[in-house]
């Protein structure tokens, strides 16, 4: 007898664990189902780390072509005051939530980390992405917690508002025939409000070339400093008026001493508050120049003071099908207004059509105001190394480029085996700044 109850114990707890498997296998399945009816995502962010999105927010369904998505998340950023960033993340409903959009912020600190800024990224696209997972069946899957409020002590901002940053940098690297150097110190004092911006920044730099080939040794530097202030007040949703003042000396400029100080005055044809989407920037600026060449200039002057005066133009635009970004500005001397010079500058990244993308990055300058020319010819090594400023009528640059990709729309799953040997990203940077 006890044998045969032991045989039907086994037996039961046999049937029980393969009836819990089938729960399982069926509960796993229906979890697939609901993923597939999950919402389709196109994460427009360069910013934002990918892998551990995809692992953090598992409850959506990743595409890589904006066309083939339900939501569309363009997140933009702009510079604080703090030296953080303010993330804006923009949900733009497609297909069957066409008409559904929204759109939250979130703020980093200047010392926060790159874990601690992709939390907050993930944390903010959860907010945004449960007003569409709601409408799907996998919702039935998700659960809504409350976090009693955390109320922070009030602190008082002991800097009131100021920043302040210092860095130097260097790089060195030579060989037995030649070697090279660059040292450099900056330093910058900033306080932004919403009514005030003021900066402050001191700059140097010093560089030296050494070449020595079949008995014969060149030695080539370059220094430069530079100190500049700008004084901005806000003056309402579009308009903005500034003072800013540059000092310099440059031995590539042939400028031994340049003091400029300025008035500007700004319109935006987007309200400020949308800026990191979109702005169409006029700036008119009129200043002064009181100037001490290092050698005598092609006009055969040592000083001279001038007024110029200078116009911009500047349309930045990003939208689900891609951003533009160009400046098109103008400056000329009062003394002759034949001194001046136009400059253009663009760039364009376009989603074509499905898996199709283009960008193009140029500029030029028409340049008819290069007062500071040393007077008489330059040295092979001042033109080879760029040591001295030369005459041009005219600069430009200009780069393109196409790809293509193809294949399965869906980008769900996340493999970080060998990604440095498999040309992806992935395993340990140190950057030393």
């Amino acid at each position: 007898m006890p044998q045969k109850l032991s045989c039907l114990l086994l037996g039961l707890a046999l049937f029980a664990a393969a009836g819990v498997e089938a729960v399982a296998q069926v509960g796993e399945a229906d979890l697939e189902a609901l993923k597939k009816a999950a919402p389709k995502i196109y994460l427009d962010c360069g910013s934002c780390d990918l892998a551990y999105t995809k692992n953090e927010i598992p409850f959506v369904n990743y595409v890589r072509d904006r066309k083939e998505a339900d939501v569309h998340v363009l997140v933009t950023s702009q510079t604080t005051a703090s030296g953080g960033r303010e993330y804006t993340l923009t949900f733009m409903g497609q297909n069957g939530f066409s008409g559904i959009d929204d759109s939250f912020r979130y703020f980093s600190k200047q010392d926060d980390t790159e874990d601690d800024i992709r939390k907050g990224l993930v944390h903010a696209l959860k907010h945004g992405l449960a007003g569409y997972v709601a409408r799907t069946p996998i919702a039935c899957r998700l659960d809504v917690r409350f976090r009693p409020e955390e109320r922070p002590s009030e602190t008082k901002d002991r800097w009131n508002h100021w920043v302040f940053n210092i860095g130097a940098d260097g790089y060195f690297n030579g060989e037995e025939s030649n070697g090279s150097g660059n040292f450099g110190f900056n330093f910058s004092a900033n306080r932004i409000t919403e009514e005030w911006k003021l900066r402050l920044g001191l700059s140097a730099s010093f560089g030296r070339d050494r070449f020595s080939y079949d008995g014969l040794d060149i030695t080539s530097t370059q220094e430069s400093y530079e100190a500049n202030g700008l004084l901005v007040k806000s003056l309402g949703p579009h308009w903005s008026a500034g003072l800013s003042f540059e000092a310099d000396s440059s031995s590539y400029n042939n400028t031994a001493l340049r003091l400029a100080p300025a008035a500007a005055i700004e319109y935006n044809i987007f309200p400020y508050a949308e800026s990191t989407r979109r702005q169409f920037v006029l700036v008119y600026r009129l200043g002064f120049e009181g100037v001490r060449y290092r050698e005598t200039t092609i006009y055969n002057t040592l000083r001279e003071n001038l007024l110029l005066e200078s116009l911009s133009a500047t349309l930045s635009l990003k939208e689900k099908w891609g951003s533009i970004s160009g400046t098109v500005s103008g400056s000329h001397y009062f003394h002759d207004i034949k001194m001046n010079q136009i400059g253009l500058s663009a760039f364009v990244q376009l989603n074509l059509v499905k898996g199709l993308n283009a960008y193009m990055i140029g500029g030029g300058s028409r340049i008819h105001n290069q007062l500071s020319l040393v007077k008489g010819d330059a040295s092979l090594e001042e033109i080879l190394l760029r040591r001295r400023q030369l005459a041009t009528s005219y600069n430009y640059f200009a780069m393109f480029g196409l790809s293509y990709t193809f294949g399965s729309v869906y980008t769900n799953v996340v493999n970080p085996r060998f990604a440095k040997l498999g040309g992806g990203s992935g395993g340990v940077t140190i950057n030393i700044h």
